[in-house]
């Protein structure tokens, strides 16, 4: 039981960590988009300014392969072992609960995997600066809204192992 518990406090503090990265990328999807619409301001070309942007976009393409990443490895863990644990000790109602969310991240998964795909096309050179703006602007809602989904999904999550956790240390 002492294993179950600790794995639910770790998930807990993970879902505190993925939501915090959420927010970086968020901001960095935000900046990139601030950097196009300064360019669309300035009159003419200016040689070398889209290896400025390099920089913002390569922050974006780390900050959503760290998400992927987390997120791969966070999934994993409530898929098999949490999903274990609620089978055995938090009874049908909340090991139904469970698996419902469970469905919820391949979603999760593929709107990550769209944005790095995304952010990968913005970052090949020879677009228009028409293309980058649109891209960019795209991308930045994109990834707020799958920010807003991936904390609605927490919370739901968070719920559940509150109610379990409780359950255990009454136990």
């Amino acid at each position: 039981m002492e294993e179950a518990l600790a794995l639910i406090n770790q998930l807990i503090e993970e879902h505190k960590q993925i939501l915090q990265e959420a927010q970086t990328t968020e901001q960095v999807a935000n900046d990139v988009d601030t950097i196009l619409q300064l360019d669309k301001a300035k009159e003419g070309f200016v040689p070398g300014r889209f290896s400025d942007q390099r920089q913002g976009l390569q922050t974006l393409q780390d900050s959503l392969e760290a998400i992927d990443s987390g997120l791969q490895a966070h999934f994993d863990r409530e898929e098999k072992k949490l999903l274990a644990v609620f089978e055995q000790y938090g009874g049908e109602t909340l090991a139904s609960g469970l698996r419902f969310l469970i469905l919820e991240h391949q979603e999760l998964k593929d709107r990550i995997a769209e944005s790095k795909r995304e952010a990968a096309e913005l970052a090949v050179e020879g677009l228009s600066r028409e293309v980058r703006e649109g891209k960019a602007w795209g991308i930045r809602v994109y990834i707020s809204h799958t920010r807003k989904l991936i904390e609605a999904h927490a919370q739901s999550e968070q719920e559940l192992f509150h109610k379990l956790r409780a359950e255990l240390m009454r136990a």
